[in-house]
């Protein structure tokens, strides 16, 4: 097949991927790691931008690399639906046709089509599920999910799973994990490109014995890498780092460790202390959208008429192009005025944000001193630290 030739490069096998932990910091599970992929080596900890549609919105590819993104996650289910993963992969492949050179994880399209409420119907097969572009019907099963993303040609790849809702009754979820981890064992089955990762997805909803069991079950089929689904679905934040550091420890210290669609920096930071590798959310993106920009000491709503005549940059300790250019008074009348160059900017600034938060985070472990990078993360802030970690 056309995507064979990928795994040889100058004659030399290149593995789907490697990871090598590199170094564990002494005061928490926080470990620096490195992921090596045919399309090249990620960092970790690391946050993945979001390019839903092959772009994370707002941004051009030479852009995301000047912010420091090292890997971009895109969608399944809107790539399947638009503009078609034959034709992805007629034109080269996602790398080739967004022109993104780095390592790419797609996800399985699982998340999306359950979110879709009455227009989808689960069964041990897969999903039926109605587009929500032209009402057409389309049936996704592990299989299929699994071929669309060998199309789509991403480094990493996710199995498809079922997320349960928050809250959910407990039989309901126990069911759904074990029909997750049939659905996952039949994705390995089918997974026939060598020159992609394929990572196994823990569910069981907010209760510790079911992931326990989920995490047993899917070691025993065995994948490059595991993720913790079917978080920040609703649940309390204590619930929810319950679940980081009850689970994180129990998955394969050899393979990376992925949480999916998490994203207050909190939240990150929180995570990594628990022994999490990845991260992905469209949380800094959507929200530079809508005004809101995160910074060292917190959030600020950039539409709000304090800022009017603030000559200030967003956060003045940080060295993003957007704050060593621009004042807070010009984004504002940006955003008020619905200038394009608002998302861009306040994108920009956003994205450095939490890839430098990665940086500072990787820095910290290597440094042996996360604990205390931790704690002056929320004194910047004013914040409490969490006391469930």
């Amino acid at each position: 097949m056309f995507w064979d030739l990928g795994i040889v490069l100058y004659g030399v096998f290149v593995p789907a991927l490697d990871f090598t932990v590199v170094q564990k910091d002494s005061s928490s599970n926080a470990r620096l790691g490195r992921i090596t992929t045919p399309h090249g080596s990620i960092d970790t900890p690391i946050f993945m931008p979001v390019g839903t549609q092959a772009t994370v919105k707002a941004m051009t590819p030479e852009e995301l690399e000047t912010v420091g993104a090292q890997i971009i996650l895109a969608n399944t289910y809107h790539l399947y639906l638009r503009p078609g993963h034959e034709l992805v992969a007629r034109l080269g492949g996602l790398h080739t046709f967004m022109h993104w050179d780095r390592p790419i994880l797609t996800d399985s399209g699982g998340f999306q089509v359950f979110s879709l409420g009455e227009l989808r119907k689960i069964t041990e097969d897969g999903v039926k599920f109605q587009s929500h572009l032209d009402g057409s019907y389309h049936l996704l099963t592990p299989e299929r999910a699994t071929q669309v993303q060998e199309a789509l040609g991403a480094d990493i790849i996710m199995c498809f799973d079922e997320c349960a809702p928050y809250p959910a009754d407990y039989a309901y979820v126990r069911r759904s994990m074990e029909m997750t981890t049939r659905w996952a064992r039949r994705c390995k089955d089918t997974h026939r490109r060598e020159d992609q990762a394929l990572f196994g997805i823990v569910q069981g909803g907010m209760h510790l014995e079911l992931r326990r069991q989920s995490i047993e079950d899917l070691q025993e089929i065995g994948f490059d890498g595991y993720a913790l689904g079917g978080l920040s679905v609703g649940e309390e934040k204590p619930l929810m780092y319950e679940m980081f550091a009850g689970c994180a420890p129990l998955l394969p210290a050899d393979r990376p460790r992925y949480t999916m669609g998490i994203g207050a920096p909190e939240d990150l930071v929180e995570a990594i202390a628990a022994g999490v590798d990845m991260f992905d959310c469209v949380m800094p993106t959507r929200n530079a959208r809508n005004g809101m920009l995160f910074t060292s000491f917190g959030r600020i709503n950039i539409k709000s008429a304090v800022y009017a005549e603030d000559r200030e940059p967003i956060d003045p300790a940080c060295g993003c192009y957007v704050c060593r250019n621009y004042s807070r008074a010009y984004l504002r009348h940006l955003f008020k005025t619905g200038e394009i160059l608002s998302s861009r900017l306040n994108s920009w600034h956003n994205l450095y944000y939490y890839l430098n938060l990665m940086t500072e985070a990787r820095r910290a472990i290597a440094e042996n001193r996360f604990e205390r990078f931790r704690r002056e993360f929320y004194g910047r802030m004013d914040h409490a630290v969490p006391a469930f970690n």
